[in-house]
Protein backbone atom coordinates (compact mmCIF):
# COMPACT_ATOMS: atom_id res chain seq x y z
CA UNK A 1 0.00 0.00 0.00
CA UNK A 2 1.28 3.37 -0.84
CA UNK A 3 2.04 5.35 1.91
CA UNK A 4 3.25 8.49 3.24
CA UNK A 5 6.43 9.32 5.39
CA UNK A 6 6.13 11.90 4.87
CA UNK A 7 -22.12 23.60 21.47
CA UNK A 8 -22.72 23.75 24.42
CA UNK A 9 -25.83 25.17 25.02
CA UNK A 10 -26.22 27.24 27.71
CA UNK A 11 -29.17 28.15 29.56
CA UNK A 12 -30.13 30.73 32.72
CA UNK A 13 -32.91 30.76 35.06
CA UNK A 14 -35.66 33.48 34.08
CA UNK A 15 -34.18 36.91 36.31
CA UNK A 16 -37.10 37.45 38.96
CA UNK A 17 -38.41 40.98 40.22
CA UNK A 18 -36.85 41.20 43.38
CA UNK A 19 -38.63 44.52 44.96
CA UNK A 20 -37.10 45.62 48.45
CA UNK A 21 -39.08 46.08 51.55
CA UNK A 22 -38.67 49.75 51.82
CA UNK A 23 -40.23 50.32 48.52
CA UNK A 24 -43.64 51.38 48.63
CA UNK A 25 -46.09 52.25 45.50
CA UNK A 26 -49.45 53.30 47.13
CA UNK A 27 -52.53 51.84 45.30
CA UNK A 28 -54.26 53.73 42.73
CA UNK A 29 -57.60 52.08 41.75
CA UNK A 30 -57.19 52.79 37.65
CA UNK A 31 -53.50 51.59 37.63
CA UNK A 32 -52.52 47.93 37.41
CA UNK A 33 -48.33 47.00 36.65
CA UNK A 34 -48.45 43.05 35.80
CA UNK A 35 -44.86 41.48 36.90
CA UNK A 36 -42.58 40.61 34.12
CA UNK A 37 -41.07 37.35 34.36
CA UNK A 38 -37.79 38.57 32.52
CA UNK A 39 -37.08 41.88 34.55
CA UNK A 40 -34.63 41.61 37.75
CA UNK A 41 -35.22 45.54 39.67
CA UNK A 42 -32.35 45.97 42.81
CA UNK A 43 -34.42 48.97 44.51
CA UNK A 44 -32.54 51.09 46.90
CA UNK A 45 -34.30 50.49 50.12
CA UNK A 46 -34.49 54.67 50.74
CA UNK A 47 -36.48 54.67 47.65
CA UNK A 48 -40.19 56.29 48.34
CA UNK A 49 -42.62 56.75 45.45
CA UNK A 50 -45.86 58.60 46.10
CA UNK A 51 -49.25 58.14 44.74
CA UNK A 52 -49.22 60.85 42.47
CA UNK A 53 -50.85 59.51 39.06
CA UNK A 54 -48.11 61.46 37.24
CA UNK A 55 -44.91 60.09 39.01
CA UNK A 56 -46.79 56.59 38.68
CA UNK A 57 -46.58 57.16 34.73
CA UNK A 58 -43.16 58.48 34.93
CA UNK A 59 -41.92 55.21 36.43
CA UNK A 60 -43.70 52.99 34.10
CA UNK A 61 -42.12 55.01 31.09
CA UNK A 62 -38.51 54.44 32.56
CA UNK A 63 -39.56 50.80 33.32
CA UNK A 64 -41.12 50.44 29.38
CA UNK A 65 -37.42 52.08 28.48
CA UNK A 66 -35.29 49.86 30.75
CA UNK A 67 -37.50 46.72 28.87
CA UNK A 68 -36.72 47.70 25.55
CA UNK A 69 -32.84 48.65 25.90
CA UNK A 70 -32.66 44.94 27.64
CA UNK A 71 -34.53 43.37 24.05
CA UNK A 72 -32.05 45.06 22.39
CA UNK A 73 -28.75 44.27 24.19
CA UNK A 74 -30.07 40.37 24.04
CA UNK A 75 -30.47 40.89 20.33
CA UNK A 76 -27.26 42.25 19.80
CA UNK A 77 -25.72 39.45 21.58
CA UNK A 78 -26.59 36.34 19.60
CA UNK A 79 -23.47 35.12 18.22
CA UNK A 80 -23.08 35.98 14.60
CA UNK A 81 -22.23 33.54 11.66
CA UNK A 82 -18.37 33.20 11.25
CA UNK A 83 -18.23 34.64 7.43
CA UNK A 84 -14.97 32.32 6.67
CA UNK A 85 -17.83 29.11 6.74
CA UNK A 86 -19.22 28.59 3.23
CA UNK A 87 -22.38 26.57 2.90
CA UNK A 88 -21.81 23.26 1.94
CA UNK A 89 -24.25 21.55 -0.27
CA UNK A 90 -24.24 17.91 0.19
CA UNK A 91 -23.93 15.91 -3.51
CA UNK A 92 -25.32 12.49 -3.76
CA UNK A 93 -25.32 9.13 -6.51
CA UNK A 94 -28.76 8.46 -7.74
CA UNK A 95 -29.04 4.26 -7.24
CA UNK A 96 -28.89 3.97 -10.95
CA UNK A 97 -25.03 5.77 -10.58
CA UNK A 98 -24.24 4.22 -7.31
CA UNK A 99 -24.89 0.44 -9.48
CA UNK A 100 -23.04 1.84 -12.53
CA UNK A 101 -19.29 2.35 -10.26
CA UNK A 102 -20.22 -1.58 -9.19
CA UNK A 103 -20.49 -2.46 -12.47
CA UNK A 104 -17.32 -0.60 -13.46
CA UNK A 105 -15.12 -1.98 -9.99
CA UNK A 106 -16.45 -5.34 -10.73
CA UNK A 107 -15.05 -4.43 -14.78
CA UNK A 108 -11.47 -3.09 -13.62
CA UNK A 109 -10.91 -5.95 -11.90
CA UNK A 110 -12.04 -8.77 -14.34
CA UNK A 111 -9.71 -7.15 -16.88
CA UNK A 112 -6.71 -7.14 -14.36
CA UNK A 113 -7.28 -10.82 -14.60
CA UNK A 114 -7.22 -10.85 -18.40
CA UNK A 115 -4.39 -8.34 -18.84
CA UNK A 116 -0.87 -9.97 -19.96
CA UNK A 117 0.39 -6.74 -17.97
CA UNK A 118 -2.30 -6.80 -15.56
CA UNK A 119 -0.92 -4.94 -11.99
CA UNK A 120 -0.17 -7.42 -9.09
CA UNK A 121 -2.89 -6.83 -6.25
CA UNK A 122 -1.52 -4.85 -2.98
CA UNK A 123 -2.04 -7.36 -0.61
CA UNK A 124 -1.13 -10.13 -3.07
CA UNK A 125 2.09 -8.16 -3.25
CA UNK A 126 2.33 -7.95 0.52
CA UNK A 127 2.79 -11.71 0.85
CA UNK A 128 5.47 -11.89 -1.79
CA UNK A 129 9.28 -12.32 -0.94
CA UNK A 130 11.79 -9.46 -1.41
CA UNK A 131 13.63 -9.09 -4.85
CA UNK A 132 17.29 -7.65 -4.66
CA UNK A 133 17.44 -4.05 -6.22
CA UNK A 134 19.44 -6.06 -9.25
CA UNK A 135 17.24 -8.43 -9.97
CA UNK A 136 15.33 -8.79 -13.46
CA UNK A 137 11.93 -7.56 -12.65
CA UNK A 138 12.78 -4.63 -10.25
CA UNK A 139 15.54 -3.56 -13.27
CA UNK A 140 12.85 -3.48 -15.49
CA UNK A 141 10.47 -1.75 -13.04
CA UNK A 142 12.58 1.28 -12.33
CA UNK A 143 14.18 1.78 -15.93
CA UNK A 144 10.08 1.92 -16.70
CA UNK A 145 9.34 4.52 -13.77
CA UNK A 146 12.33 6.24 -14.86
CA UNK A 147 11.72 6.48 -18.32
CA UNK A 148 7.96 7.55 -17.70
CA UNK A 149 9.06 9.82 -15.03
CA UNK A 150 8.68 13.36 -17.35
CA UNK A 151 5.33 12.49 -19.06
CA UNK A 152 3.72 11.72 -15.69
CA UNK A 153 4.94 14.90 -14.41
CA UNK A 154 3.81 16.80 -17.36
CA UNK A 155 0.16 15.17 -16.89
CA UNK A 156 0.16 15.80 -12.75
CA UNK A 157 0.82 19.50 -14.15
CA UNK A 158 -2.60 18.90 -16.30
CA UNK A 159 -4.62 17.14 -13.91
CA UNK A 160 -3.64 19.95 -10.78
CA UNK A 161 -4.64 22.30 -12.99
CA UNK A 162 -7.69 20.71 -14.15
CA UNK A 163 -9.19 19.77 -10.41
CA UNK A 164 -8.36 23.35 -9.44
CA UNK A 165 -10.39 25.12 -11.94
CA UNK A 166 -13.20 22.33 -11.42
CA UNK A 167 -13.02 23.19 -7.59
CA UNK A 168 -12.91 27.02 -7.65
CA UNK A 169 -9.54 27.59 -6.19
CA UNK A 170 -9.13 30.64 -8.49
CA UNK A 171 -8.22 33.26 -5.79
CA UNK A 172 -4.90 35.11 -5.67
CA UNK A 173 -3.17 32.97 -2.53
CA UNK A 174 -4.84 29.64 -4.12
CA UNK A 175 -3.29 30.64 -7.74
CA UNK A 176 0.19 31.16 -5.64
CA UNK A 177 -0.20 27.96 -3.78
CA UNK A 178 -0.76 26.09 -6.70
CA UNK A 179 2.22 27.70 -8.76
CA UNK A 180 4.90 26.63 -5.66
CA UNK A 181 3.11 22.99 -6.23
CA UNK A 182 3.35 23.03 -9.71
CA UNK A 183 7.30 24.25 -9.51
CA UNK A 184 8.03 21.27 -6.96
CA UNK A 185 6.75 18.06 -9.49
CA UNK A 186 8.95 20.20 -12.06
CA UNK A 187 12.05 19.44 -9.70
CA UNK A 188 11.65 15.60 -9.49
CA UNK A 189 14.50 13.62 -11.42
CA UNK A 190 15.31 10.38 -9.59
CA UNK A 191 13.32 6.90 -9.31
CA UNK A 192 15.63 4.89 -6.60
CA UNK A 193 14.68 1.44 -6.09
CA UNK A 194 14.82 0.04 -2.37
CA UNK A 195 14.82 -3.57 -1.31
CA UNK A 196 13.41 -2.44 2.21
CA UNK A 197 10.82 -0.85 0.57
CA UNK A 198 9.26 -3.95 -0.54
CA UNK A 199 5.33 -3.11 -1.92
CA UNK A 200 5.72 0.79 -0.99
CA UNK A 201 6.45 3.69 -3.06
CA UNK A 202 7.13 7.15 -0.57
CA UNK A 203 8.66 10.33 -0.84
CA UNK A 204 10.90 11.98 1.65
CA UNK A 205 10.00 15.83 1.97
CA UNK A 206 13.93 16.59 2.70
CA UNK A 207 14.94 14.80 -0.07
CA UNK A 208 11.97 16.42 -3.05
CA UNK A 209 13.88 15.31 -6.02
CA UNK A 210 13.72 11.22 -5.70
CA UNK A 211 10.67 8.78 -5.51
CA UNK A 212 11.47 5.90 -3.56
CA UNK A 213 9.97 2.47 -5.03
CA UNK A 214 9.96 -0.67 -3.04
CA UNK A 215 11.03 -3.68 -5.49
CA UNK A 216 8.22 -6.09 -5.66
CA UNK A 217 6.10 -2.37 -6.25
CA UNK A 218 8.26 -2.24 -9.20
CA UNK A 219 7.85 -5.52 -10.30
CA UNK A 220 4.42 -5.54 -9.56
CA UNK A 221 3.29 -2.74 -12.13
CA UNK A 222 4.37 -3.99 -15.71
CA UNK A 223 2.08 -1.56 -17.70
CA UNK A 224 2.81 2.41 -18.24
CA UNK A 225 -0.16 2.99 -17.28
CA UNK A 226 -0.17 1.17 -13.84
CA UNK A 227 3.35 2.59 -13.49
CA UNK A 228 1.70 6.22 -14.03
CA UNK A 229 -1.01 6.27 -11.69
CA UNK A 230 1.86 5.52 -8.69
CA UNK A 231 4.18 8.19 -10.28
CA UNK A 232 1.17 10.84 -10.13
CA UNK A 233 0.24 9.69 -6.51
CA UNK A 234 3.85 9.96 -4.83
CA UNK A 235 4.48 13.27 -6.92
CA UNK A 236 1.17 14.99 -5.33
CA UNK A 237 2.94 14.29 -2.21
CA UNK A 238 6.12 15.90 -3.32
CA UNK A 239 3.91 19.01 -4.79
CA UNK A 240 2.39 19.31 -0.91
CA UNK A 241 5.46 20.30 0.37
CA UNK A 242 6.16 20.98 3.97
CA UNK A 243 3.65 23.90 4.08
CA UNK A 244 0.48 21.78 2.53
CA UNK A 245 -0.10 23.59 0.29
CA UNK A 246 -2.69 21.74 -1.27
CA UNK A 247 -4.72 21.43 1.82
CA UNK A 248 -7.99 23.41 0.81
CA UNK A 249 -8.16 21.03 -2.15
CA UNK A 250 -7.77 17.64 -0.22
CA UNK A 251 -10.35 19.24 2.07
CA UNK A 252 -12.60 19.62 -1.11
CA UNK A 253 -12.22 16.47 -2.59
CA UNK A 254 -12.20 15.01 0.36
CA UNK A 255 -15.23 16.66 1.68
CA UNK A 256 -17.12 15.67 -1.92
CA UNK A 257 -16.03 11.83 -1.96
CA UNK A 258 -17.29 11.57 1.46
CA UNK A 259 -20.36 12.88 0.24
CA UNK A 260 -21.16 10.32 -2.87
CA UNK A 261 -20.03 7.61 -1.04
CA UNK A 262 -21.12 7.61 2.62
CA UNK A 263 -17.68 6.91 3.85
CA UNK A 264 -15.60 9.30 6.10
CA UNK A 265 -12.79 10.64 3.74
CA UNK A 266 -10.90 13.69 5.59
CA UNK A 267 -7.66 14.12 6.78
CA UNK A 268 -4.51 12.12 5.65
CA UNK A 269 -7.75 10.16 3.87
CA UNK A 270 -8.36 13.01 1.83
CA UNK A 271 -4.89 13.50 1.06
CA UNK A 272 -4.32 9.98 0.19
CA UNK A 273 -7.55 10.15 -2.35
CA UNK A 274 -6.40 13.23 -4.20
CA UNK A 275 -3.51 11.39 -4.81
CA UNK A 276 -5.13 8.68 -6.43
CA UNK A 277 -7.28 10.66 -7.98
CA UNK A 278 -4.84 12.53 -9.45
CA UNK A 279 -3.00 9.38 -11.07
CA UNK A 280 -6.46 8.04 -12.45
CA UNK A 281 -6.90 11.41 -14.41
CA UNK A 282 -3.37 11.43 -15.17
CA UNK A 283 -3.98 8.12 -16.81
CA UNK A 284 -6.92 8.78 -18.47
CA UNK A 285 -4.33 11.48 -20.32
CA UNK A 286 -2.12 9.24 -21.20
CA UNK A 287 -4.23 6.76 -22.83
CA UNK A 288 -5.96 9.60 -24.87
CA UNK A 289 -2.74 10.98 -26.55
CA UNK A 290 -1.32 7.50 -26.92
CA UNK A 291 -3.59 5.14 -28.52
CA UNK A 292 -3.05 1.14 -28.06
CA UNK A 293 -4.85 -1.59 -29.79
CA UNK A 294 -5.78 -2.70 -26.05
CA UNK A 295 -9.48 -2.08 -25.14
CA UNK A 296 -9.82 1.04 -23.29
CA UNK A 297 -11.44 -0.60 -20.29
CA UNK A 298 -8.22 -2.57 -20.22
CA UNK A 299 -6.22 0.24 -20.19
CA UNK A 300 -8.30 2.36 -18.07
CA UNK A 301 -8.47 -0.53 -15.77
CA UNK A 302 -4.82 -0.12 -15.28
CA UNK A 303 -4.59 3.04 -13.39
CA UNK A 304 -6.80 1.23 -9.93
CA UNK A 305 -6.52 -2.44 -10.77
CA UNK A 306 -3.79 -2.97 -8.30
CA UNK A 307 -6.36 -2.10 -5.41
CA UNK A 308 -8.23 -5.14 -7.08
CA UNK A 309 -7.68 -6.80 -3.26
CA UNK A 310 -8.87 -10.12 -1.77
CA UNK A 311 -8.69 -9.07 1.41
CA UNK A 312 -9.97 -5.54 1.80
CA UNK A 313 -8.96 -3.33 4.18
CA UNK A 314 -8.24 0.23 5.03
CA UNK A 315 -6.72 2.32 8.11
CA UNK A 316 -6.81 5.65 9.71
CA UNK A 317 -5.02 7.06 6.80
CA UNK A 318 -6.10 4.88 4.05
CA UNK A 319 -9.67 4.12 2.82
CA UNK A 320 -9.52 0.52 2.24
CA UNK A 321 -8.49 -0.54 -1.51
CA UNK A 322 -11.85 -0.90 -2.68
CA UNK A 323 -13.71 1.83 -1.30
CA UNK A 324 -10.43 3.91 -3.00
CA UNK A 325 -11.60 2.49 -6.02
CA UNK A 326 -15.27 3.25 -5.60
CA UNK A 327 -14.44 6.73 -4.07
CA UNK A 328 -12.17 7.65 -7.44
CA UNK A 329 -15.16 6.03 -10.02
CA UNK A 330 -18.00 8.22 -7.72
CA UNK A 331 -15.14 11.25 -8.49
CA UNK A 332 -14.82 10.81 -11.97
CA UNK A 333 -18.12 9.14 -13.68
CA UNK A 334 -16.49 10.08 -16.94
CA UNK A 335 -14.01 7.06 -15.41
CA UNK A 336 -16.79 5.21 -14.87
CA UNK A 337 -18.84 5.27 -17.90
CA UNK A 338 -15.57 4.08 -19.87
CA UNK A 339 -15.15 1.15 -17.99
CA UNK A 340 -18.95 -0.06 -18.57
CA UNK A 341 -19.08 0.94 -21.70
CA UNK A 342 -15.82 0.96 -23.67
CA UNK A 343 -16.11 3.85 -25.46
CA UNK A 344 -15.56 7.62 -24.74
CA UNK A 345 -18.41 9.51 -22.75
CA UNK A 346 -19.63 11.98 -25.71
CA UNK A 347 -19.76 15.61 -23.62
Amino acid sequence: MIRKTGFARITSPRPRVSVSPCLTIPASPHLRVPASPRLLISVSPCLTISASPRRIFALLVVLTLLLTGVGASGQNRRPQKNPTQSSHVRETLSPDALELVERAINVACLERRRDPQGSVPIDDMQGRPSLPVRSAEAVEGAERAQRLLPVAKALVIESLNQLAAEYGFSSRSARLSLQQAINRVRLVRRIKPDMESRDNASVLLRNPGTITFGTIFLAGLPSDEGMISVLGHELVHIADGNNAGLRLLYRAIGERASDLTGLSIRGQRAEELTSDLVGALAVRSFVAASPSYDPLPRRISRAVEHNCVAQDEGDEDHLSPRNTIRALLALNPDLTYELVYGREKKR
